[in-house]
């Protein structure tokens, strides 16, 4: 997977395929809202699992029914690569599972 910083077109066009993803601040985000903290706090810990397995890592913000994901990558100056994308994708796949509202 390639650590390049991708260009904002190729951010956008990939931003079509994940409703309710944005770009701010030079990072990918998305809030996720639940049915309860013990809800939030499972998808919390299901995302570290996955940022493990694929050794790259979010900020994550723990609410009482939200959890936030905001993810760049730092070795290539802060910038949003493929890797920011594969995270991302996998949170997508594994939030519904969670009752994600």
């Amino acid at each position: 997977m390639s650590s390049e910083p991708l260009s904002q077109k190729e951010i956008e066009d990939r931003l079509r395929e994940l409703p309710g993803w944005a770009y701010e601040n030079d990072r990918l985000v998305r809030t996720y809202r639940l049915g309860g903290h013990a809800a939030a706090g499972a998808l919390v810990a299901h995302i570290v699992a996955v940022q493990e397995e694929l050794n790259h890592h979010s900020d994550l913000t723990l609410g009482y029914n939200t959890v936030r994901v905001s993810v760049n990558t730092h070795s290539a100056g802060d910038s949003v690569t493929d890797s920011d994308f594969a995270l991302a994708e996998r949170v997508e796949a594994l939030a519904p599972s969670h009752g994600v509202r």
